[in-house]
């Protein structure tokens, strides 16, 4: 089974791609699916990019479902091929956009839909998280984080505020 995330945006004006995204919703099931295998141990693969988003996206989902703060999920991805995998949209219109990326290590590119997102809507732009498959939690500059993928279990962010 799939379930449609839709797309963000400020402004209904705006050149944005406007299809939603399609995510299965058993990460398991997409995996066996497409035939994935996973890597030797020790060796990253850029053959299932696909299935952490998926995950993830389905993890927030399950969690907003119980948070007392409500929230949105949306995708973000404009014309020009900038694109965040998941944006939450709290009850005060504040944003969080969470990036999820099949690495252990990243540079400041890995961040430019995340940078995009903060330009369209700086007002509302809460903070940029940028999951990862490394050990620590780095500041990428102003509102932008890369954090471990296994710190996704803390809970949701505060957007109530």
């Amino acid at each position: 089974m799939s379930r449609p995330l839709p797309a963000w945006s400020e402004n209904l004006g705006k050149r944005l791609i406007k299809a939603p995204k399609i995510h299965l919703i058993d990460a398991g099931l997409a995996a066996h699916l497409t035939g994935y295998r996973a890597p030797p141990a020790g060796r990253e693969s850029t053959a299932f990019g696909h299935l952490p988003e998926g995950f993830v996206v389905g993890e927030l989902r399950k969690q907003a479902g119980w948070s007392q703060t409500r929230v949105g999920l949306w995708h973000y991805r404009t014309t020009s091929g900038r694109e965040v995998d998941c944006v939450l949209e709290g009850p005060a219109g504040r944003l969080v956009g969470i990036e999820v990326k099949a690495a252990a290590t990243l540079g400041a590119k890995d961040f430019a839909g995340l940078e995009s997102l903060a330009a369209d809507a700086p007002e509302r732009f809460h903070v940029g998280v940028l999951l990862y498959t490394g050990e620590r939690a780095v500041a990428f500059g102003e509102r932008l984080w890369a954090i471990p993928v296994w710190d996704l279990w803390q809970g949701p962010p505060d957007l109530a505020a």
